[in-house]
């Protein structure tokens, strides 16, 4: 049931978060702590039936259905549900990190299965618990409740192709104009080249993705890939002399990476509190792994028109390669690369570490490069 009004608090007037959850009609939003005594948070002098049998299903990554099973003889005794929603702690908690407010959403007794939507209480690929009391508002205002259901676990999902193309639009807007590059250029550490020729067969080989970038993103800890940059200097036209990630350089044609079959894909548009802006495309040769990956989860590019990296073939049959000035791409190719392909040499500039992207969390303050789900 659609019921997009809210209403007032128990405890005091709702923030400013006020209307952000569509599908549940909240009369309030209360937080406060559960330790599963139903005496916290009413009056119990009527025998409601406690909710039994949770079942959470439709997930996404701010949102789902929520239904479960109680007494028939009951049900027409109940006004509203209380839904108590909980980040699930973890051994890897900060613990001198603020703790998570509770949230608990009184809602009106609609059919279920209810659906709960707000981007202010959930956040994608997060773990939560849940639990689910009845409620019947008395005459007096106050309610009369049932004991706390059982805790049910869940965990929200990745941005979907919807909110990737919310991302996408968002890079658009700044991706500037696009300047010319024949390279595509990959910087590390000697040991990691010298690993490579003597322990992987002369080649670059996948990895998993690290968890830099959007939280919602659904290339984090699941796509394989080598990570490979395009950027040039506006003054030379070459890639810049510094690196974050090690002082020597593997280069490679681009026409080796991004050929006339090879796919384009958008994955991600994020900044770590600077003014730089960051954009993830993805290089997968058509009918890889990695392509049927991201066909199923991201938005595809024209590689001959997209604001951010481009192939196109003239009259004469040249290809020129293009890439955006105003951000800094990082490209996943999802192939192992043979380094004889290319050349490795030693780069003149600094190994700047403080720029590096490794695990960065994106800053979720940022109005040019957020939307309105999860961060």
């Amino acid at each position: 049931m659609e019921v997009p009004d809210l209403g007032h608090g128990i405890t005091g007037p709702l923030s400013p978060r006020e209307g952000m959850v569509k599908n549940v009609s909240l009369e309030s939003l209360q937080l406060c702590e559960r330790d599963g005594k139903a005496e916290d948070s009413g009056v119990v002098g009527m025998e409601l039936p406690v909710p039994v049998n949770i079942r959470i299903s439709h997930i996404t990554c701010d949102s789902f259905k929520i239904c479960w099973d109680m007494d028939p003889r009951t049900k027409d005794k109940i006004t509203h549900y209380f839904i108590d929603l909980n980040k699930k702690e973890t051994k890897s908690s900060n613990k001198f990190k603020h703790k998570d407010v509770p949230t608990k959403l009184v809602a009106k007794a609609v059919p279920l299965p209810m659906t709960v939507r707000g981007h202010w209480f959930l956040s994608p690929r997060t773990e939560y618990t849940v639990a689910v009391q009845t409620a019947s508002k008395q005459s007096d205002g106050d309610y009369a409740i049932s004991e706390w259901s059982d805790i049910v676990e869940f965990c929200t999902a990745d941005y979907s192709s919807v909110h990737l193309n919310q991302l996408l639009q968002k890079a658009e807007v700044i991706a500037g104009r696009m300047l010319p590059f024949t390279v595509f250029y990959r910087n590390q550490n000697q040991e990691y080249f010298e690993h490579c020729r003597a322990a992987q067969g002369g080649r670059m080989l996948p990895s998993v993705k690290d968890n830099s970038g959007s939280h919602g993103s659904p290339l984090s800890g699941k796509l394989e890939g080598i990570f490979f940059s395009c950027n040039t200097e506006f003054n030379t036209g070459q890639p810049a002399q510094d690196s974050p990630y090690g002082r020597y350089r593997f280069q490679i044609p681009a026409e080796a990476l991004f050929d006339a079959d090879t796919r384009l894909y958008f994955g991600d548009f994020y900044c770590m509190y600077t003014a730089y802006h960051y954009v993830i495309l993805v290089l997968a040769p058509r009918g890889s792994a990695g392509d049927m990956y991201c066909s199923e989860r991201l938005p595809e590019l024209d590689a001959a028109s997209n604001r951010f990296l481009t192939r196109t073939v003239g009259e004469d049959g040249r290809v020129e390669f293009r890439h955006a000035q105003d951000l800094i791409l990082e490209l996943i190719y999802t192939e192992p690369v043979d380094i004889s392909r290319g050349t490795v040499g030693q780069i003149s500039g600094h190994q700047l570490m403080s720029l590096s992207t490794v695990n960065a969390k994106k800053d979720p303050s940022c109005k040019i490069c957020n939307i309105s789900v999860g961060r």
